[in-house]
């Protein structure tokens, strides 16, 4: 088995991110970086509770009785059968977007439910719950925790010091965390996650690929090598042909 230096272990913990960053700042990031690469589930949970706390306090949250709110409710009362104990609720903002931390916090954006039917932010949700399922989000929170320590924002912090983080390393790492990007393979397989997790339910599975149409509109359709997401067209594709076999 090769042996790692601490350059090769902050890159295969930056993973796609690592061909931008500067080395030597990895290094000497160096304590930091091996906290990231070795952040156990427990305390990924408590950097998304700190990470989603924050968000909340920078964000508008639509009241319980507003129309969002109530909208967010029935379209969770479709995803059931996570064994996750989710937390859902809407940011006021034309910005379209929604993500899950491992936590089971969940959040979406008002803009997307303005683009989208109840049914396709369903689909968009379960896509993001499968994110968490699936483990991805810990890998992301990593990755956050990595760029934040490699930039000098999370100072020497180690593991056992995690709740110790200011306001503002929190407000950097949250961001950081919404921002990431899932592999090719990661976003197909939260796709099929939430596929599977619509037809548990007896929802709507053509809704994720009109979903998608949807957002196609937004970034153009197009998948490119240099991208490293599938793109909306192609993961529409995806599910037309997941309900085609299924015929």
């Amino acid at each position: 088995m090769k042996r790692l230096t601490l350059s090769a272990l902050a890159c295969a913990t930056l993973l796609a991110g690592c061909a931008g960053a500067n080395v030597e700042n990895l290094t000497q990031a160096g304590g930091s970086l091996f906290t990231a690469a070795t952040l156990s589930d427990a305390n990924v949970k408590t950097l998304s509770d700190q990470s989603c706390a924050e968000m909340d306090k920078k964000n508008t949250i639509a009241p319980a009785d507003s129309t969002y709110a109530k909208r967010l409710a029935t379209v969770m009362g479709g995803l059931g059968n996570t064994g996750l104990p989710l937390d859902a609720k809407v940011y006021v903002t034309k910005d379209i977007n929604a993500w899950a931390m491992a936590n089971g916090c969940v959040r979406v954006y008002s803009g997307l439910m303005d683009f989208l039917s109840d049914d396709e932010v369903r689909g968009v949700v379960g896509h993001e719950i499968g994110h968490v399922a699936l483990g991805h989000t810990k890998a992301a929170m990593q990755v956050a925790y990595s760029a934040a320590a490699a930039r000098g924002l999370l100072g020497s912090t180690g593991i056992a010091s995690l709740t110790a983080l200011s306001s503002s390393q929190i407000g950097d790492l949250a961001e950081k965390f919404v921002n990431a990007q899932f592999s090719q393979r990661q976003e197909t397989a939260a796709d099929d996650y939430s596929f599977d997790l619509l037809t548990k339910n007896g929802a709507n599975r053509q809704a994720l690929a009109t979903a998608f149409r949807k957002m196609s509109t937004l970034d153009g359709g197009q998948s490119s090598m240099l991208s490293s997401h599938p793109g909306s067209q192609e993961r529409a594709k995806h599910i037309d042909d997941r309900l085609a076999r299924q015929r």
